[in-house]
């Protein structure tokens, strides 16, 4: 699918989608309650749909009404070999396995290539240090044995999704256990969201210290009726219309959220304002709309961007090859990425979405300055699937058609383009 963006302003408000990464937090908890649980106010994305599907898959009953979601949870203890298909979402496949391996029965999790070739070398150790199975296959991932209490290490540079993973799983074994941490410690909000999550469902667990997280055994989840907070990482792309020459107000954000992606409140004026040194090491997803603001405005130097290299796309590597579509240059080294300033212009040719709906979305915003075209629209399905109506209501000129090439699109003529 492609988007035939016309240039204009985005003007009005919007209410922030649900939170994605609280919503797989919440259904999971749901999941793993005795008795029956209701989780309002969720985007029936594709990854959300991934995370019921293995929750259902655990043996938990999820029924759907509108954009609520009943859950009647399950004890994963007593799973059977049923296949877990996580399509393309890595929160859902790095916070099953550790769930996967509380029935010590073999179990097998599937997804898209681009997801199976995710980083998982953290359960990986953890599974050859105890004798627990951990097999890659094509397209899938076999997993055998049962997790005991004990003291797990990991390092914190690599995802938190690995840390949030355990701190499902390890209540439910019968003795206490210790995650400790092996600095730097990257993404801490996430692990925030996911022990207040545990705390709606009557589940403790703690810092001990800055590397190290105390998980009691022997816990029981309990059911919940809850809504989903606002997303700060997709409220991200709408306010970034407002450095384009937008005037979009976002509203139902929780100002006392954890959720890490509210640094963008501080990050936006910093690219208003000159050319900044922002780390993106506890905030990766805000990553494609950080460095498309940067390209409209006075550039930036951005660390931490390690990362980025292993999320749905390569990043970091993806939008400096679509910036160069727009006239901007966009240096990528190891751990960090530099937008150059000026030149900013209509793209001459379509822009790709690199099958990454992070990087699809901040493409937008620059489409909504200068114009162009989005091929791979449909990635936005992944995490927003209503997110072209959401821009169209704020007014942007949107058309999503075939593949094929429209004739006679306009775009902005200008050869160099800055935000009014």
């Amino acid at each position: 699918m492609r988007a035939v963006i016309r240039p204009g302003p985005a003007r009005g408000e919007c209410v922030a989608p649900p939170s994605k990464s609280m919503a797989h937090r919440l259904l999971i908890g749901a999941g793993l309650a005795r008795g029956e649980s209701l989780v309002r106010g969720l985007d029936r994305s594709q990854d959300i749909l991934a995370t019921a599907d293995c929750l259902a898959a655990l043996g938990a009953a999820v029924s759907w009404e509108g954009r609520d979601a009943r859950v009647t949870g399950c004890d994963p203890r007593r799973a059977g070999p049923a296949p877990l298909r996580c399509r393309e979402s890595g929160s859902t496949l790095r916070f099953m396995i550790p769930l996967c391996l509380l029935s010590g029965r073999p179990m097998r999790l599937t997804g898209g290539q681009s997801l199976m070739r995710r980083p998982l070398s953290v359960y990986e150790a953890i599974c050859n240090a105890r004798g627990l199975r951990f097999e890659r296959t094509d397209g899938g991932l076999l997993l055998e044995g049962r997790l005991a209490p004990g003291t797990y290490d990991a390092p914190g540079g690599v995802s938190s999704q690995f840390v949030s993973g355990l701190l499902f799983a390890l209540p439910l074994l019968p003795a206490d256990s210790l995650i400790r941490l092996i600095p730097p410690v990257e993404s801490r909000p996430y692990i925030d969201m996911t022990l207040q999550a545990l705390s709606l469902f009557g589940v403790r667990a703690e810092w001990a210290d800055d590397l190290a997280l105390r998980v009691p055994g022997g816990a029981a989840y309990e059911p919940i009726d809850a809504a989903v907070e606002g997303d700060y990482s997709a409220a991200a792309v709408f306010e970034a219309l407002n450095c384009v020459g937008g005037a979009v107000r976002v509203d139902g954000l929780d100002p006392d959220s954890p959720q890490g992606d509210k640094v963008y409140l501080d990050y936006f004026p910093h690219l208003m304002a000159g050319a900044p040194e922002l780390d993106l090491s506890d905030c990766p997803d805000l990553a494609p709309a950080l460095f498309a603001v940067a390209a409209a405005r006075n550039g930036a130097r951005f660390t931490g961007t390690r990362r980025l290299r292993f999320k749905e796309s390569d990043r970091a590597a993806a939008m400096a090859e679509e910036l160069s579509k727009f006239g901007v240059r966009m240096d990528v080294n190891e751990n960090d990425a530099v937008v150059h300033p000026g030149g900013l212009r209509a793209p001459r040719e379509p822009l790709s979405g690199h099958n990454d709906h992070r990087v699809a979305m901040a493409l937008s915003v620059l489409c909504a300055l200068t114009g162009g075209e989005i091929d791979g629209a449909q990635a936005v399905e992944k995490s927003l699937p209503d997110f072209w109506d959401r821009l169209k209501a704020l007014g942007v000129k949107v058309e999503l058609t075939e593949t094929d090439r429209p004739k006679d699109i306009p775009t902005s003529t200008a050869k160099e383009i800055r935000p009014c």
